[in-house]
């Protein structure tokens, strides 16, 4: 009766007659029930075509009845009290499912429905994005109001969504938005949408920028039109600007790790530089006394014996007296000491160890900062910083000592205090707290809330790698789950505590670790309010057990089940300060003096016997030979020592056909190509030489032992190829004590490659590392195995905020495309288009030739020598060739596509500009640790915007005038050259020189900095500017020198001497007050220096006081009775010293100059002709020193007479030019007694009477008084002929 009554209610809401459902049943497609009591599906059989149902506000908790129903295409329970999601396995044809507003936790069961378009779960219980992956067809899903924490991959494979609702979640990360980039096909996409609370992460600042940049095909976001291009290209922009700038910053704390690591490589070499001294002496006396040993007992043979049979130094030495020697050389006192000092390098390298690790948490952590757009911060505090000094205290007044007092532990020093800044975990702190405020049942707690906040200490354990890992992910993810935080202490002791079971174990060697002090603890905030969401147990210091310590505090262990009621703050590194807890015995007297290592090996090295030392061979001949041996012929000698000489050359060696032990140990070879096809050789050691290479050795078929040992040896592949192909039957090989570069982990592999090779560096070789070997090598070359592994088909840059190449990023976010179990499709090279190849060990670029849309590549840490290969990869934009062997870069010059290149870590000595011309979109390049010893060249690239070009050795100051063609370039690394040490004001010259830059070494360039640069280096004429102006810097090949309108206040062409040969110099149109360098010039002839500011030959000096009244009154009338005061004004400049005696002509008109004598121009001794014209002079003086001048302009001044002593001194002068000034009389000529022209046009003269003064002149012969307008040149004919005999001259 009930299953019929259900049946009549669908029947009844859409208007249909229950007793005519079998007639009308089967033609009814639509169904809806609102609000009525339908509290099970039932009866649906009775539609068989029913294509939607609709049900809303009803009861139903699971759904049933749908199997009857094969043709729906659209089904809606909403409303409704569902649990889960079931009995839809048979709707085949659905294609929009409603569903929300229920109690479903999990989505399941809907992978039969392969057709689903709309797809509607919100305002669930659902946590987790699963169970979609079948639903290829999915356009729409609906997961708002839910309690989603995580998007992952989880929806990866639905490809066609459009619109994506996830309103209302508890998203709080931008990983996980980025997470979403995939979706292609999206469109609209809601994180805050109006009727849904927003998601945590859209209060993060940049969350526009940040889902834009990584989902640009959106029109929509949170409802709003996203559509515009200009929204897009801003997003963009910002996005590659942080971008940049978090590269910057990684790449200078990467430096700094890479400081690090050098200097504790020069620990390394500095603590073991004696113990390698006192091993290298002592294996000297030891091959000398071998030596020694095997001529006695060669002596006692009986003569019968030939010496091809004679005893081997090394294994036939074996009796008493071999014995004896031996404990006579070995010293245990030496070996203690040697082994102690390991330990001591050992402690040593674990405290540089932590170092690397503190820098390698730093780069950690801007990465971190870079991937939240900044939502995630973290600040390195100081003691200024009020803060840092609450936080310093807080945990020093938690510690307790006594707590450490059995373990030496007298207190803790504290390093370092990092501040965590996460705007998404201190929301929700700061949301649970304000739920706790205003629940009724928290009254108590809302009136004293600042009570229940505490403070608590989270510390990994040592023991647990997985803890030490989860100290970085705290501070971006926070504790995820309450089994997380296991033991917290809070107030007084609770670091002590805490640690107290942990450090038992570090410092008593309970756990068999190794000792160590060091600590980073987590310090965070915690809300305590009941006992469901923490545990507080309480327990006295032990130092109330036993009495002895002062601390009052409570002690506490929490356990914390609510992960949100903590957030992190601070990281602290601190160290505990300890001594010994119990005095270590002694076994000497306290009398007795400490060991001396090196008396020690004195002692041992002049016990007896003492070998009197032998005279060192520097060259070899047959009869050096036959003595050395003690043969006769050469040809019997098959043992040969020439242990501790001075060779480098093993001439007449090949003629000692029956060798077959060789030892030239500690002597001066680089190379040992003397032996080569020696076919009978056996063993050789060469170890404490000099060896470069073992290029050049041939033909050592039955070679079965080399010592390599200490050594120049670098290059394991090739040094390993010379020896398989020479040297096929080698058993024992020894290579320690050698540099090799770019030492790893497969450095020495190579050797293992050797087919019969058993020991290497005194070590056996198994068959599983010989296997590998030969494996790895195998897996050297690029093949088609490689390239199925490491390539990748996409054809978009991956959208992230990671600072991976394309090609790394490619290979570890997207699968492989390659079905490797079938047959590969042909042409299928062609559609890959990005590949990572590094640490591969590949030697050479190959096989690459069918890869013609290869767009992005990378071929970092191989043994790459030269570029090559990559010519028909036109499409080629990104490529990474870090840590490799390349010296030149002539194999990109085809890749005109390419937008970055990176050759950090290569031998590289050159930018080739004819290179880097060929790549005229090139946006980004690094040469980071190569030789470069110039910039020349890189002006080529224009288009640049970052240049890394660190730690090279550039050291030239002209080097920063190649840059300043790149117009383009905003970011310039220059750390680690020697130019950035030996260049005073480095950092501001090169800011002035390159204005456009927004950060130099890794720091932001300040507009102060911009400023400063300016006033430091404006209008600064340098030996560089020089350089940049003519082309090349040589500056002895300069002349003539001609830098008009060029902004110059200030000339410095320091030293003086680069411009020896230089006679003219022409600086019009300046912004010169004084002659300033140009003083220091010697072989300057001409110098023109109009329409500048010129005050004086030198600049002017500090000002004095001021003048009184009165002698101001005594400088402006000459008749006061001190007239002879102002009329020798030029007079107090005679005493001064001579300057540029070559100067013959200078030019000074248009200058401003009103008063000559402060021009001190009686120091131009030499001068020839001076021109003065266009000023504003009034009065002729300071000429009492030219003796020499010749010619004198001073047309169109404001002179109006001439003084006594105007001309005193120029009996020399020939020509003088006085038009356009304001003369009335014609006095004090009479010194001019060699004056042939004198020109005087427009003046004020007007008595006729004026003319007869200048009978004084009795040279004359050209007298004008007519001016004829013309334009002045910068030397007038006159001058032209002085230069012109200057430079005869």
């Amino acid at each position: 009766h009930n299953n019929n009554a259900n049946c009549n209610i669908p029947c009844i809401a859409n208007g249909v007659s229950y007793e005519k459902i079998p007639q009308e049943g089967s033609s009814i497609t639509a169904l809806e029930v609102f609000f009525s009591g339908y509290p099970r599906m039932v009866g649906l059989s009775l539609f068989p075509r029913l294509c939607q149902l609709t049900l809303v506000g009803q009861s139903i908790s699971h759904i049933k009845g749908l199997e009857a129903c094969p043709l729906l295409r659209e089904f809606w329970v909403v409303e409704c009290q569902l649990t889960d999601i079931s009995g839809l396995q048979n709707c085949h044809q659905l294609q929009k499912l409603y569903l929300y507003d229920n109690q479903i936790s999990k989505i399941e069961n809907l992978e039969s429905l392969v057709n689903l378009q709309v797809l509607w779960l919100n305002n669930n219980f659902i946590t987790h994005i699963e169970g979609l992956n079948t639903l290829q067809k999915l356009r729409e899903l609906n997961l708002a109001d839910n309690n989603i924490e995580k998007i992952g991959h989880s929806l990866d494979p639905n490809i066609s969504i459009e619109n994506l609702n996830l309103s209302g979640n508890k998203i709080c990360s931008f990983k996980e938005l980025t997470l979403l980039a995939p979706l292609t096909c999206l469109r609209e996409l809601g994180l805050k949408d109006p009727q849904s609370s927003p998601t945590p992460v859209c209060l993060l600042c940049n969350y526009a920028t940040h889902v834009l940049y990584h989902m640009p095909g959106l029109q929509r976001l949170d409802t709003y039109d996203v559509s515009s291009k200009h929204l897009k290209d801003a997003a963009e922009s910002t996005v590659i600007k942080k971008m940049m700038y978090y590269n910057m910053r990684v790449r200078t704390t990467q430096r700094d790790l890479a400081e690090t690591q050098a200097n504790l490589l020069e620990n390394k070499r500095n603590l073991l530089q004696l113990p390698e001294n006192r091993i290298r002496a002592l294996s000297y006396a030891l091959k000398n006394l071998e030596c020694e040993l095997s001529e006695v007992q060669a002596l006692c043979r009986k003569s019968a014996r030939t010496w091809e049979d004679g005893l081997s130094p090394l294994s036939e030495g074996s009796g008493d007296r071999s014995d004896t020697i031996a404990d006579i050389t070995r010293d245990p006192g030496l070996e203690h000491k040697i082994l102690s000092k390991l330990d001591t390098l050992k402690e040593r390298l674990q405290f540089w160890n932590r170092k690397l690790e503190e820098n390698e948490m730093m780069v950690y952590f801007l990465l971190m900062e870079l991937e939240t757009v900044g939502n995630i911060r973290f600040e390195e505090g100081c003691s200024t910083d009020p803060w840092f000094t609450s936080c310093y205290d807080l945990l020093l007044s938690r510690f307790c000592a006594w707590d450490y007092k059995a373990h030496g532990i007298t207190g803790i020093k504290i390093n370092r205090i990092i501040r965590i800044h996460n705007r998404s975990l201190r929301l929700r702190f700061e949301d649970k707290l304000h739920t706790l405020l205003a629940s009724e049942e928290s009254t108590m707690f809302s009136q004293n809330y600042k009570r229940w906040l505490e403070y608590l200490f989270y510390v990994s354990d040592p023991e647990r790698t997985i803890e030490k890992n989860e100290m970085l992910h705290i501070p971006e993810d926070g504790f995820k789950t309450s089994r997380s935080i296991r033991q917290m202490e809070v107030m007084s002791c609770e670091i002590s505590q805490l640690l107290l079971f942990r450090t038992t174990c570090f410092f008593t060697g309970d756990s068999g670790m190794e000792t160590t002090s060091k600590f980073n603890i987590l310090l965070f905030h915690l809300i305590v309010d009941q006992p469901e969401t923490s545990i507080q147990i309480e327990r006295p210091c032990s130092s109330k057990i036993h009495s002895g310590c002062d601390c009052s505090q409570r002690q506490s262990q929490w356990f914390v089940f609510d992960r949100e009621l903590v957030l992190p703050e601070y990281l602290i590194d601190f160290e505990y300060i300890t001594q010994p807890a119990f005095p270590e015995p002694s076994s000497r007297g306290t009398d007795d003096p400490p060991p001396n290592d090196i008396n020690l090996d004195e002692e041992t090295l002049n016990m007896e016997p003492m070998l009197k030392p032998r005279p060192k061979l520097l060259s070899l001949d047959e009869k050096t030979l036959l003595n050395v041996a003690r043969a006769n012929v050469l040809s019997q000698i098959t043992v040969l020592n020439l242990h501790g000489n001075s060779l480098s050359k093993l001439k007449e060696i090949s003629h000692l056909t029956a060798l077959r032990r060789l030892t030239i140990s500690f002597n001066e070879f680089t190379q040992l190509d003397d032996i080569s096809h020696m076919p009978n050789l056996e063993f050789v050691d060469a170890s404490y030489n000099h060896l470069l290479t073992l290029e050049g050795l041939r033909g050592l078929g039955r070679l079965n032992q080399l010592d390599l040992r200490w050594n120049q040896l670098t290059r394991a592949r090739e040094e390993t190829a010379v020896l398989r192909k020479h040297a096929p039957t080698l058993l024992r090989l020894d290579t320690r004590h050698n540099p090799w570069q770019r030492v790893k982990p497969h450095t020495l592999t190579p050797a293992l490659t050797l087919v019969y090779l058993t020991h290497l560096d005194d070590m056996l070789v198994t068959e599983e590392e010989a296997g590998a070997a030969v494996q790895m090598a195998a897996g050297s070359r690029i093949n088609q195995a490689s390239l199925l592994a490491h390539s990748r088909t996409n054809s978009e840059r991956p959208r992230s905020l990671s600072l991976l190449s394309a090609a790394q990023l490619l290979d570890q976010l997207s699968p492989s495309p390659w079905d490797i179990t079938g047959d590969l499709e042909q042409g299928w090279t062609t559609k890959i288009t990005a590949l990572n190849l590094d640490s591969q060990r590949l030697s050479r670029l190959t096989n690459l030739d069918k890869l013609v849309n290869l767009r992005w590549a990378s071929f970092n840490d191989n043994d790459i020598s030269k570029v090559e290969g990559l010519d028909n990869c036109q499409h080629l934009e990104e490529l990474s060739l870090n840590d490799n062997c390349i010296s030149r870069l002539d194999g990109v010059s085809k890749l005109h596509q390419l937008t970055k290149l990176s050759v950090n870590g290569n031998q590289l000595s050159c930018l080739d500009g004819t290179v880097l011309d060929q790549m005229p979109n090139l946006h980004f390049l690094s040469v980071e640790n190569n030789c470069i010893g110039s910039l020349n060249g890189v002006h080529r690239a224009r288009s640049l915007f970052e240049l890394y070009i660190g730690n090279n050795i550039i050291t030239s100051t002209r080097d920063i005038y190649h840059l300043k063609a790149l117009t383009n370039l905003i970011i310039l690394d220059l750390y680690g050259n020697p130019l950035v040490e030996k260049l005073e004001s480095y950092r501001v010259y090169v800011v002035f020189h390159l204005p456009s830059l927004k950060a130099l070494d890794g720091v932001a360039v300040e507009m102060t900095e911009c400023e400063n640069a300016k006033d430091v280096f404006g209008g600064r004429l340098t030996p560089d500017m020089v350089a940049e102006k003519l082309g090349h810097s040589n500056y002895s090949d300069v002349v003539d020198l001609n830098m008009q309108s060029s902004a110059i206040s200030m000339v410095d062409l320091a030293p003086a001497d680069l411009f020896h040969n230089m006679r003219s110099v022409n600086l019009e149109h300046n912004n010169l007050t004084s002659f300033s360098g140009l003083v220091y010039l010697p072989n300057i002839k001409a110098l023109c220096l109009n329409y500048n500011h010129i005050e004086s030959i030198l600049p002017r000096q500090k000002a004095q006081a001021p003048l009184t009244n009165r002698q101001i009154l005594y400088h402006k009338v000459n008749s006061s009775g001190y007239g002879q005061q102002g009329s020798s004004k030029g007079s107090r400049y005679q005493h001064l010293e001579p300057l540029m005696s070559s100067l013959e002509v200078l030019h000074l008109s248009h200058n401003g100059i009103s008063n000559m004598a402060n021009l001190q121009l009686s120091r131009l001794t030499n001068l020839k002709a001076l021109f003065l014209q266009g000023n504003e002079i009034s009065q002729v003086e300071g000429l009492e020193g030219l003796h020499q001048l010749r010619e004198l302009v001073l047309d169109r001044n404001r002179i109006k007479a001439l003084g006594e002593n105007s001309f005193f001194g120029q009996a020399f002068l020939l020509e003088l030019h006085l038009a356009e000034n304001r003369l009335r009389e014609l006095n004090h000529l009479q010194p001019l007694t060699e004056l042939r022209r004198l020109f005087l046009g427009m003046n004020k003269l007007q008595d006729i009477s004026e003319l007869d003064k200048l009978e004084v002149l009795p040279s004359l012969i050209e007298l004008s008084f007519f001016y004829q307008c013309r334009l002045q040149p910068c030397m007038s004919t006159g001058s032209y002929n002085y230069y012109n005999q200057a430079r005869a001259q």
